[in-house]
């Protein structure tokens, strides 16, 4: 296909600023100074290099477009729309509006061509460092000496509050180490953030930041055409080299006469005599609103069929070497077919003596990933306390993508968001770890995971105070209330060894969001399964363990996790009491069930009840009810040996004894 004119694109690019500035004034809320300042970028980028298509929007070697800007949004919805995308004019005319295809901030949606959810600054480009890598994986499996499924570009449209988010330093710090050449960024760097000039905030000299990580940096003047051309395709240059960042020098609302260059172009409607304005000195009719010619549609047309032809042909020739073949089509299938072999359960690990279920959890990874081909994971820094090594296999690295142990360095932040890139590009099942404390880093990019319903595995171990000498700042009290508390996040706490590996297959099963598996330093003694209900059970998100008596019970204890064997000893101790034992491993599991199942095992009609939880109290109302009392953790732990500090904290079977009989 013939390269277009720059006032081509030049042509496009004022038709996308027209669009973006009308959806904003039509919602009358928006930021119309990123999709005005980045459009040159854009329209070169669309037009001549980006291999993605509307005819196959979820075609696995299409490039990968990320907005980190997300607040830009109408930027990303115009193009969309003139590439042929399902966003029509009346969903850009629909912008931020309740049940829109435009909300205010990109949401991932295949379909609609957008490949992540951004919003949070800096969270899309650590996103597009994971995507980066999972093309280099899944092209060292895949890719052969005469053709190469996998070797798209992610591209990346970031800014001054990206780069001062400090996530972005941790993620492009682990892909200049990594050699992410498919990696390439443009920075829009306008100089301009809410509260005016970045003057007043930001004058590092990125450039040379971005050398010191490794990476290759160019920059150029945003708003020429032929200047953008030449540095995405120098940038390409260093596909086997490094990432690229490419430094726009842009103005912030371009084509504004009074708004270009200010703050007041960033976050706000332009106004209606303004918009007029603009779209005179932008050669666009002023008084027609979210104007789209014919000739646009042409030009991305143009492009549209070119990269059409790119993934049939990719697609023939797919059909052709792997599904043609049972066993690299039985492989294919095994990465993207979104299932997971028959007769898991049968082949998890059984554990005869106690153990610490962060033990248990490293022997379930090691059965699990000579099953699951596709089951990649890594830790920041921590994998001989997290367990998690997979045994066999390297770790990834800048020369070798063929391993699938990640060592994400002490970098949870980045760690997270790279995990949500790595499983958006598709075709991985991924888990990270870390300490159960320091989820408190990893929270903002759990969060849109959640949003997105993305479905990463968060293995997270020394999850109380039970950790012992290292003290408050390592022992997490507060973190289960909290995170029970975003929704679409599963937590499981499994109360054993062998339930461990219950905890595991639920979250490989759960395709509709997060889920983070809590686990114990401390070793825990194996439940008899020939006494009691099966671990599967756990997949119900509470089930009664034991019972002293029968019928409706005069007292039901609830615990999770480690404080399940200590309350199955304080039952032992109140063997004149008919009190049920109910193990609540997951209370998101738990709420799925239906209401006969829940009060079949919380007996509506006993009203004494006691939580269990070395954590907050906090949330525990809702299952022990106004009469209801608990042995929990309300302040932060302390330093000293484990033994110690359970008695110090009052969990042992005399203390649960004596609050269950005050209860009484």
């Amino acid at each position: 296909m013939r390269s277009f004119t720059n006032e081509e694109y030049l042509f496009a690019a004022n038709i996308i600023r027209g669009l973006s500035m009308d959806g904003v004034q039509k919602a009358n809320s928006g930021h119309p100074g990123l999709p005005m300042g980045m459009a040159d970028v854009a329209s070169v980028l669309w037009l001549k290099h980006l291999n993605t298509t509307s005819a196959n929007p979820e075609w696995p070697n299409r490039d990968r477009f990320v907005l980190s800007g997300g607040h830009g949004s109408m930027l990303l919805y115009s193009l969309l729309h003139l590439s042929g995308f399902p966003v029509t004019i009346d969903d850009l005319a629909h912008f931020r509006q309740l049940g829109s295809k435009t909300p205010g901030h990109p949401e991932k949606d295949h379909t609609l061509g957008i490949e992540t959810t951004t919003g949070p600054l800096g969270q899309g480009l650590a996103n597009a460092v994971g995507m980066a890598i999972a093309q280099k994986m899944l092209a060292e499996r895949f890719n052969t000496a005469d053709f190469e499924f996998f070797n798209n570009y992610t591209y990346v449209f970031c800014g001054d509050g990206d780069m001062m988010e400090g996530i972005s330093h941790e993620a492009c710090s682990l892909a200049g180490h990594l050699k992410l050449g498919r990696l390439i960024v443009f920075y829009d760097s306008n100089k301009i953030s809410i509260e005016g000039s970045t003057e007043v905030t930001f004058t590092e000299d990125v450039a040379p930041r971005f050398k010191a990580y490794g990476w290759k940096t160019q920059t150029i003047d945003g708003h020429d055409p032929a200047a953008i051309d030449n540095a995405i395709r120098r940038a390409k240059r260093n596909a086997d080299i490094a990432p690229t960042l490419v430094i726009c020098k842009t103005t912030i609302g371009k084509g504004s006469p009074n708004r270009a260059g200010t703050a007041k172009a960033h976050g706000e409607p332009l106004g209606a005599d303004e918009v007029k304005l603009s779209k005179q000195a932008l050669g666009l009719p002023a008084d027609t609103d979210f104007y789209a010619p014919a000739k646009v549609y042409e030009i991305f047309e143009k492009r549209n069929k070119a990269t059409r032809r790119l993934a049939t042909t990719w697609k023939r020739i797919h059909k052709e070497k792997i599904l043609s073949n049972p066993d690299l089509a039985e492989k294919w299938d095994a990465y993207f077919d979104n299932s997971l072999p028959q007769g898991l359960e049968n082949v998890l690990p059984a554990f005869e003596k106690d153990v610490a279920t962060r033990a248990a959890s490293g022997k379930v990874i090691q059965t699990l990933t000579k099953h699951i081909p596709n089951l990649v994971g890594g830790s920041a820094d921590l994998s001989p306390s997290t367990k998690t090594w997979i045994e066999g296999s390297p770790s990834i690295a800048a020369a070798d993508f063929s391993g699938r142990n990640f060592q994400f360095g002490v970098r949870e932040l980045a760690m997270a968001a790279v995990q949500n890139g790595l499983i958006v590009y598709g075709g991985l099942r991924v888990f990270s770890s870390t300490f159960f404390v320091f989820s408190d880093y990893m929270r903002p990019c759990m969060r849109v995971a959640a949003i997105s319903k993305i479905p990463a595995i968060y293995v997270f171990t020394h999850d109380s105070f039970y950790l012992g000498e290292d003290g408050p700042t390592h022992e997490p009290v507060e973190h289960l209330a909290s995170l029970r508390a975003m929704p679409n996040m599963t937590l499981i706490r499994p109360a054993d060894p062998t339930e461990t590996g219950a905890a595991w297959l639920a979250a490989l099963r759960n395709n509709e969001g997060p889920t983070a598996i809590m686990l114990t330093r401390q070793n825990l003694p194996i439940i008899d399964r020939s006494k009691y209900p099966a671990a599967s059970m756990l997949e119900k998100g509470a089930y009664t363990l034991m019972q002293n008596g029968q019928g409706t019970p005069d007292l039901i204890i609830i615990a999770s996790g480690s404080e399940v064997s200590l309350a199955m000893k304080a039952a032992e101790q109140l063997s004149d009491v008919n009190v049920r034992i109910v193990n609540m491993p997951s209370w998101e599991l738990f709420e799925k069930q239906p209401k006969a199942y829940r009060d079949s095992v919380l007996d509506p009609r006993c009203t004494k009840r006691m939580a269990v939880e070395a954590g907050s109290s906090f949330g525990w109302a809702k299952y022990i009810g106004a009469e209801g009392t608990t042995v929990s953790l309300d302040t932060f732990g302390e330093s000293a040996p484990y033994k110690e500090l359970e008695k110090h904290f009052g969990f042992t079977p005399e203390n649960v004894v004596a609050a269950a009989r005050s209860l009484l």
